[in-house]
């Protein structure tokens, strides 16, 4: 059966010390706590090795914001998929909006950064989403499918199910709008028959669909009562622990 997974992305938040302090509070709010679903925080590279050694990491999962295509070498300023392995992180969020609309990053590049991911065993979690010129002309589910069948499709079945899904539709994210409810699961149900068509039920069945996009503690609850919408990457919310512990009580 698949996970329900709530994630926070903190984006290019916090210092060393005030990302340490935020992921040490979480820990403590989770203390004697069992959630009803897998945490998971994305922090800074910086932050990576401080806060999975500072955690309890069967209950928090420790997440980076990205990786490189390559997989070492001369390419200055890029941390691979092996040095996040190394920091003690778990996860690797992928395709992040922000990350293709501001950094250029391409099906084929995503494609390599998804192997090079699962061959550190990392977790992608795999963002995907349209924006909303897109969602106006109606093209958001063809918008959807080829960012998944460009990247992930020529996954084996067995490497397919190792992976996270993230719809994040992009006129959502930070803008204070949300899809309703009733959106994000038409979506969600859409990503689920596509991973059918390929793969067959079972692996579509056992895959987690995250949603994001101004996912809060006022909204989760509805969101996540729809039965193809498996939890949430959360952008603003995770930065205080109040608000995303209220996220994660949501399940």
């Amino acid at each position: 059966m698949r996970k329900n997974i709530v994630a926070g992305n903190w984006k290019m938040n916090k210092t060393l010390q005030e990302g340490l302090a935020l992921a040490e509070e979480l820990n403590g709010a989770l203390k004697g706590v069992t959630p009803n679903c897998d945490v998971v925080i994305g922090t800074p590279f910086i932050h990576l090795a401080s806060v999975a050694a500072a955690i309890d990491t069967n209950k928090i999962g420790v997440a980076a914001q990205n990786c490189a295509d390559k997989e070492s070498g001369a390419y200055t300023g890029e941390i691979s998929a092996s040095m996040v392995k190394s920091t003690g992180a778990n996860y690797v969020i992928l395709g992040h909006s922000e990350r293709r609309a501001y950094y250029g990053e391409t099906a084929e590049t995503l494609k390599t950064k998804v192997e090079l991911a699962l061959k550190n065993e990392l977790t992608p979690i795999f963002c995907i989403g349209e924006v909303l010129a897109e969602r106006e002309a109606e093209k958001h589910f063809d918008v959807v499918k080829s960012q998944i069948v460009d990247s992930l499709f020529e996954l084996s079945a067995e490497d397919f199910g190792k992976i996270v899904l993230a719809y994040e539709p992009v006129w959502a994210i930070g803008t204070g709008k949300t899809a309703s409810a009733a959106q994000a699961q038409e979506m969600h149900a859409f990503i689920r028959q596509t991973l059918a068509a390929q793969y067959g039920q079972e692996v579509a069945d056992n895959c987690s669909i995250l949603y994001g996009g101004s996912c809060n503690a006022g909204n989760a609850k509805e969101l996540f009562s729809n039965p193809d919408v498996d939890g949430g990457l959360i952008g603003g919310a995770s930065l205080k622990v109040a608000d995303f512990k209220a996220i994660i009580d949501a399940f």
